[in-house]
């Protein structure tokens, strides 16, 4: 063979080349592919995907113990309850001291004469559903309760005289 001549002698030699020349590389390719994905993909140093990991993070946030379990060792500390002033001072203070969005005012008892005509019940009610620009309290971070003894406190304070 001359240094000028083709190893491709005949028309079918030139296809089988050109389709060799096409399919080896894709053939070398999906088998590359196919290895490196069948291996377990995990961060590096990290287990965040293994199944111990995955049930810990969907695991419920708190428990309910009672009984011997609760006295062997859970946190079941008796719920605290706050006075009216002090759920005065946490959630009500910032509008009724200052009167913003028209609140009425801690000890202004003009402010507070109408709203005092319709009970108790009746401020509560508005206390725990909201009223005008007022949030609901209701269903909160303060219980029935406290927001009760908020809503005495404050219209006691411009001259109700409801009882806790």
């Amino acid at each position: 063979m001359s240094e000028h001549e083709s190893p491709i002698k005949t028309p079918q030699q030139l296809i089988v080349a050109v389709v060799l020349a096409f399919v080896v590389p894709i053939v070398v390719i999906v088998l590359l592919t196919v290895y490196v994905g069948s291996r377990p993909k995990m961060g590096a140093g990290s287990d965040a995907f293994s199944p111990e990991a995955t049930a810990q993070r969907i695991a419920p946030i708190g428990r309910v113990a009672s009984g011997p379990e609760a006295a062997a060792g859970g946190t079941t500390a008796a719920a605290v309850i706050r006075t009216g002033a002090q759920v005065y001072s946490a959630a009500c203070a910032a509008c009724h001291t200052t009167g913003a969005l028209n609140a009425p005012k801690l000890g202004d008892a003009s402010a507070w004469k109408p709203r005092l005509a319709q009970g108790l019940e009746g401020l509560y009610q508005s206390s725990m559903k909201g009223k005008g620009a007022m949030p609901a309290q209701g269903g909160g971070r303060y219980s029935d309760e406290e927001i009760r003894k908020a809503t005495v406190h404050l219209a006691n304070s411009a001259g109700g005289s409801f009882k806790e």
